[in-house]
């Protein structure tokens, strides 16, 4: 994949202020009480953001109590758009619990996703779901994710799946994903045999960006890429298909998962700022730092541009 780093160069312009009632000087879209705001850093547009927007993951493999929810919103709150639960963890704490862990990310204007897990509850039957769906609402989720690489349904069910969400007033948000083996070929879940997943022009990437296509025409509201096989356990990483995405679909309705620091490092570098990224809430502050162009490694210092 031919390099673009020469596209990103940091010019930070001097801010923008304006007079407040205290006599001091605030950036005109930024928080009145961040620091140093004379440093010149990246300018950052208020919510809701449709580009450069950070979803963090929630519960999951380690616990998050409001308490510590509270914490991150009130330090770097104002960088996260999305709160992500994770496998079902919801349905394993007591409803007062979730309902006051989306009060809390609506306080800060972070809307609240429910992860994967509609797989688990489509093996119980459509009506199940529907309950799901509802109960999500009742709880105060705002989006619902469809991992449509663990089920294995017809495309107009997905698709099916996609209106019973946005009927009830939610978000869909449909997961895609590339699953490579050594020999390079792509075997999907949805798809009757296997592609060459070396060929950037293959069968196997047009076959996601189609149906991506598809889940949006239906009404999805963004979809997710799954970073396995991508960027996570596969060899070398699969820059070429993230451009082939990013070239038919663009970046506003496009997320892409980065687990790991080197991940949006990487995404940062070569495609700037805008990138719509899910990562650990662990990673936000070190995320932000490169988007705000305060931080970072050699490949990216110096080399991108909002």
């Amino acid at each position: 994949m031919e390099s673009r780093e020469h596209h990103y160069v940091v010019r930070p312009q001097q801010p923008v202020r304006e007079q407040l009632e205290d006599g001091g000087m605030a950036r005109i879209g930024m928080p009145n009480d961040r620091n140093f705001y004379f440093r010149g850093l990246n300018e950052w547009p208020q919510r809701p953001r449709i580009r450069g927007m950070t979803e963090v993951r929630g519960p999951f493999s380690s616990l998050m109590a409001p308490s510590n929810l509270q914490d991150v919103l009130e330090t770097m709150g104002q960088f996260m758009d999305g709160l992500r639960f994770s496998g079902g963890s919801f349905s394993l704490m007591p409803h007062d619990i979730v309902r006051q862990l989306t009060r809390l990310a609506h306080n800060h204007d972070v809307y609240v996703s429910s992860g994967g897990w509609a797989d688990h509850v489509l093996a119980q039957g459509p009506s199940v779901f529907r309950q799901y769906v509802q109960e999500c609402k009742d709880l105060g989720f705002d989006a619902i994710e469809v991992n449509t690489d663990l089920i294995c349904l017809q495309e107009e069910d997905l698709l099916r799946l996609i209106r019973t969400i946005k009927s009830a007033g939610l978000k869909a948000r449909p997961e895609l994903g590339i699953k490579s083996g050594e020999d390079g070929i792509i075997h999907h879940s949805n798809y009757l045999g296997g592609f060459d997943a070396r060929d950037p022009e293959s069968e196997g990437v047009n076959w996601v960006i189609r149906r991506a296509e598809r889940f949006l025409e239906a009404g999805a509201d963004a979809v997710l890429i799954d970073s396995d096989g991508i960027t996570e356990n596969v060899g070398n990483w699969r820059t070429d298909v993230i451009a082939r995405v990013i070239e038919r679909l663009g970046l506003e309705k496009i997320m892409f998962e980065a687990a790991d620091p080197r991940v949006f490092e990487w995404f940062i570098q070569n495609y700037g700022s805008k990138v719509n990224l899910f990562v650990d809430h662990s990673h936000l502050l070190q995320l932000e730092g490169l988007r705000s162009g305060i931080r970072g490694g050699r490949s990216v210092w110096g080399h991108f541009l909002l």
